[in-house]
């Protein structure tokens, strides 16, 4: 969903060392040195195969790390003690439950996902995946015209089901949902909000089972999708989402002007970066928890172990085609596959990871969390961090260049990048920001 002009792609992979992302399809798919298709067709090695790594486009159905299983709990999002960046994480979900892409910074124990201009903005994903269940996100979302706030569940052949915040309409939640990255607009429906998405947080559910589908907010149930109600004779199967997922939420600028004009308009409008809704020049949005209660899976699946779910149909990856293992991988390096993961038990470090020295992209950069929305579909390289608060999870950042640009859908070219993301370009320290944001949210 995101692309960079080819200057700043240019730019940001000979800073990064990384080469352009080479693209996969389920035709042609993606080659023996760059073996994993990305969630927007990159192909690519490291991150590129943990999640969001499509079996249907990939070198082979190895190439893809199986994703670990769903795990049922509560999660508050108060500090970075789960939470891994992107360009560290290899695979081990034992201790890090959410993987991360942007800069968000942390309000009465709550997470402020921030967004600035010459950023992808802030994205958060859950390293285990659902396969059926009830999925809760207590959130306030951001405001302004080409801002868009949200809390979605994909997986990786890109079955999809939303809750979108688009700014300039704090008043109601667009719900959708989408099957193998098939999109349909005209299944949108609004739900009114008691009050407003912005000033007040709420708690939007989507309980999603084998036959149905709700979205329910503030413990209300608002809407009901049947599974019975989705058969396509076409393609001979039902258009329902029925694949493992991650939770992802996400604040990302939808307003820009290299979006497609439907995606701009959708959106409210271009993003006004002077705009009253921001302060020390970040838009934000605010997560407090997250919860899931994991369902049990489709009966009559094989079963062979209990950590990882893995297809076994690269052609029709269907809730048929998937089997329980044990066959638990975690990468020895950003340069590893799942085809080749190296032994993660004699790498150097596995929060840092070591210096890429490989042309394959290592990890898909921008922002992924607004879904397979719009006409092409694309990553591009991910912007420098400028601060930190410091953790152990590996989520420290450094000061470097920024300048995106977004293209919203599924054919233009991207480059993976091995740095970890962040604000860009915004200045300032830490404790400025919070400051700022402290102020933004007591408006």
């Amino acid at each position: 969903m995101v692309r960079h002009t080819f200057a700043a792609a240019l730019a940001a992979a000979a800073f990064a060392g990384s080469a352009f992302a080479q693209k996969g399809s389920r035709a042609s798919h993606c080659p023996a040195d760059a073996p994993c298709g990305g969630l927007y067709n990159d192909c690519g090695v490291g991150a590129f195969c943990l999640g969001g790594c499509d079996v249907t486009t990939s070198h082979s159905i190895d190439s893809c790390v199986p994703g670990p299983v769903c795990k049922s709990g509560k999660y508050p999002l108060s500090s970075l003690d789960d939470v891994q960046s992107i360009d560290k994480y290899l695979g081990d979900n034992s201790k890090i439950n959410w993987q991360l892409q942007g800069q968000p910074v942390f309000w009465d124990d709550k997470m402020v996902l921030t967004m600035a201009e010459g950023t992808s903005g802030t994205l958060i994903a859950s390293t285990f995946y659902v396969w059926y269940g009830k999925i809760c996100a207590n959130l306030r979302t951001s405001q302004g015209q080409g801002v868009v706030t949200a809390f979605i569940m994909m997986s990786d052949v890109k079955d999809e089901i939303d809750f979108e915040f688009v700014g300039t309409d704090i008043n109601n939640a667009q719900t959708n949902w989408y099957s193998q990255g098939i999109t349909d607009y005209t299944q949108m429906k609004k739900l009114p909000v008691d009050g407003d998405t912005v000033s007040e947080s709420h708690e939007y559910c989507i309980d999603w089972t084998e036959d149905e589908l709700t979205w329910s907010i503030d413990g209300t149930g608002k809407r009901t999708t049947k599974k019975s109600e989705t058969w396509n004779s076409t393609s001979n199967r039902f258009d329902y989402p029925q694949t493992p997922s991650r939770i992802m939420i996400s604040l990302w600028p939808a307003g820009l002007s290299s979006n497609g004009e439907g995606t701009i308009e959708w959106a409210g409008g271009l993003i006004d970066w002077q705009s009253k809704y921001m302060q020390n020049n970040m838009y934000v949005a605010v997560v407090s928890d997250v919860s899931v209660e994991c369902y049990d899976p489709p009966s009559g699946i094989t079963k062979k172990g209990s950590k990882v779910y893995k297809y076994t149909d690269a052609k029709n990856p269907t809730n048929n085609t998937i089997q329980i293992t044990d066959d638990y991988i975690v990468l020895a390096s950003l340069e590893n596959t799942g085809e080749n993961p190296g032994d993660a038990s004699k790498s150097s470090s596995t929060s840092t990871g070591p210096k890429p020295t490989k042309t394959a992209a290592q990890v898909p950069g921008g922002n992924p969390g607004g879904g397979l929305r719009g006409d092409t579909t694309t990553t591009a390289s991910g912007s420098n961090p400028s601060e930190t608060s410091g953790s152990g999870s590996g989520a420290s950042t450094t000061t470097g260049s920024g300048g995106q640009s977004f293209d919203q859908g599924t054919t233009n070219t991207g480059a993976g990048v091995v740095v970890e993301p962040g604000l860009g370009r915004v200045g300032g320290s830490a404790l400025a920001i919070v400051v700022a944001v402290l102020g933004l949210l007591v408006l």
